[in-house]
C-alpha cells in the first residue's frame, strides 16, 4: 500500500524530507514517527496512521515533497501483527474445515471491543504529539482545553507525576565544516540560502549606524537580574530592546510594516511580533515574540529564553517562526561592533545590536566620565523608509534606551 505525505499545516503544501526515523523492513505502529519533515524552517514529524511493514522508502533526504505524492510503501497488518492477507488465508482455511466437518456455529461470534480511536483523530498540534511521544503520554486519554477540544502542551502537564532533574548537556560545537569535502545545500541551510538571495536581489537596502549611551541601562539591568533569577528569568538586555523597538514601531508606524509587491501595497501592521534572530547549530532561525507590546520585561525573557532553546534544539514548531513585523539580530555576543543586516522579508526594517563595550565620553558639563556605548545598526527597505524616516525611527530607540526605568512600566506603551 502507499502512504502519502499528509497535510501539515493550513497552507502548507510542500515541504523537504530531512531525515527518515525508519528503514524498510520495520514494523511500524501507528502514531509512530516516520520521518523529519521541515516547512519554514520548522522541522516537524511525520506519524504513520496504519500498523504495518515498511516495503520501500520512495523519497530521499534534502528532496521537496508535495502534499499527497508518494512517501513509503508498507504492507498492513492486523492487530496481532499479521498481514491482511496472512489473516484471510487463515479464516479462509479455519472455513474450509468447518464446512468439511459439516459443522455450523452454534453462537454468533463474539464482538470484539473496540480500539480506543487512532491518536490522529486527536486534534493536537505536531509539537504536542512530538512531546507526547517523548514523555510517554496516550493523548486519546486526555482532555483538551483548546479551542473545539485541541490538547494544549500544558494540558500535558498533570500527567507528570514528578518532574524530572534537569541533565547538563555539553554546549554543541559548531561545526564550520571539513576542508577538502562537499556539503549539500540542503534542509535550513537551503531555506536560509533561498530567503537571503530572495532578500538581497529584491530589496534595495540602506544601512544606518548610531551610537547610544546604556550606562543606566547596565546598571539597571545589574541591579534587576538577582531580583529576575530568583523569579527564575534570565534577565539579559535583550527584553530592554525589545520593548524599546516595540516603542518607536508605535511612534513610526511605517516601520512596522511589508511590501505586498503583487497588490503594490504597503501593509502597515497595528500588532508588534518581533523576530529574534538565533544562531543555531543548523543555522539561522528566527523565532517570533509574538504581541511582545502586551508582554512586560519578565515575560519577555521567559519567551526569548524559551524561543531560543528550541531553536537551538531544532524543536520550533510553525507558529514560533511565523508573522514577524520586525526583527532584532545580534552581533555582539561574538564581539562585533557594527553590522549591515539583511531584512527578513517582507519586512522593511532590522536592527543589529553590536556588543556593549565602556569608553571615555565628555557629560553635559564638558567632563570625562566612564560610559557603556552600543552601536544600533539599521537596515531598511528603502523603497518604504526614506533614509530620513531612518534616522527618526533610530532616534525613538535611542530615546527609550537612555530612559530604561520607563521600560518597565506597565502600560507606558
Amino acid at each position: 500500500m502507499d502512504f502519502a505525505l499528509p497535510e501539515i499545516g493550513e497552507g502548507v503544501y510542500e515541504a523537504e524530507l530531512i531525515r527518515w526515523l525508519i528503514e524498510p523492513g520495520a514494523t511500524v505502529k501507528r502514531g509512530q514517527a516516520l520521518a523529519e519533515v521541515m516547512t519554514d524552517k520548522a522541522t516537524m514529524e511525520v506519524p504513520a496512521p496504519f500498523l504495518g511493514t515498511i516495503v520501500a522508502l520512495r523519497a530521499r533526504p534534502g528532496q521537496p515533497i508535495k502534499v499527497g505524492e508518494i512517501l513509503l510503501n508498507y504492507e498492513e497488518l492486523g492487530e496481532k501483527g499479521k498481514s491482511r492477507q496472512e489473516e484471510k488465508e487463515r479464516k479462509g482455511e479455519a472455513e474450509n474445515r468447518r464446512q468439511g466437518n459439516g459443522e455450523r456455529d452454534s453462537h454468533p461470534h463474539p464482538i470484539p471491543a473496540s480500539p480506543l480511536p487512532s491518536s490522529l483523530s486527536v486534534k493536537a498540534a505536531p509539537s504536542v504529539r512530538q512531546m507526547a511521544r517523548k514523555l510517554g503520554i496516550d493523548l486519546r486519554t486526555l482532555a483538551g482545553t483548546g479551542p473545539e477540544g485541541r490538547i494544549l502542551i500544558e494540558d500535558l502537564a498533570p500527567r507528570l507525576t514528578k518532574p524530572t532533574a534537569p541533565t547538563t548537556r555539553a554546549e554543541a560545537v559548531p561545526d564550520y565544516g571539513k576542508p577538502g569535502t562537499r556539503i549539500k545545500m540542503q534542509g535550513l541551510r537551503r531555506t536560509i540560502a533561498q530567503r537571503m538571495v530572495l532578500s538581497k536581489r529584491t530589496i534595495p537596502h540602506y544601512s544606518y549606524v548610531d551610537e547610544c549611551d546604556v550606562t543606566d541601562l547596565v546598571r539597571l539591568r545589574e541591579r534587576l537580574r538577582d531580583v529576575y533569577s530568583r523569579a527564575g528569568i534570565k534577565l539579559t538586555y535583550l527584553p530592554f530592546f525589545v520593548k524599546a523597538v516595540v516603542a518607536a514601531l508605535k511612534e513610526i508606524p511605517i516601520v512596522n510594516a511589508s511590501f505586498d509587491e503583487e497588490k503594490d501595497e504597503i501593509v502597515l501592521h497595528n500588532r508588534y511580533h518581533i523576530g529574534i534572530a538565533a544562531a543555531t547549530p543548523a543555522g539561522l532561525m528566527v523565532p517570533v515574540v509574538h504581541d511582545a507590546d502586551r508582554k512586560d520585561i519578565g515575560t519577555i525573557a521567559r519567551e526569548i529564553e524559551r524561543l531560543s532553546g528550541a531553536a537551538r534544539a531544532g524543536k520550533s514548531n510553525r507558529d514560533d517562526l511565523r508573522g514577524s513585523t520586525f526583527t532584532i539580530t545580534s552581533v555582539g555576543s561574538h564581539g562585533g561592533l557594527i553590522a549591515t543586516p539583511v531584512l527578513n522579508p517582507p519586512e522593511v526594517g532590522i536592527l543589529a545590536l553590536g556588543k556593549i563595550f565602556r569608553r571615555p565620553v565628555y557629560d553635559d558639563a564638558g567632563q570625562i566620565r566612564p560610559a557603556d556605548i552600543i552601536y544600533l545598526s539599521l537596515s531598511f527597505d528603502h523603497r518604504i523608509v526614506d533614509g530620513a524616516v531612518g534616522a527618526v525611527f533610530a532616534n525613538a530607540i535611542l530615546r527609550q534606551l537612555q530612559n530604561p526605568a520607563a521600560l518597565l512600566l506597565p502600560g507606558q506603551l
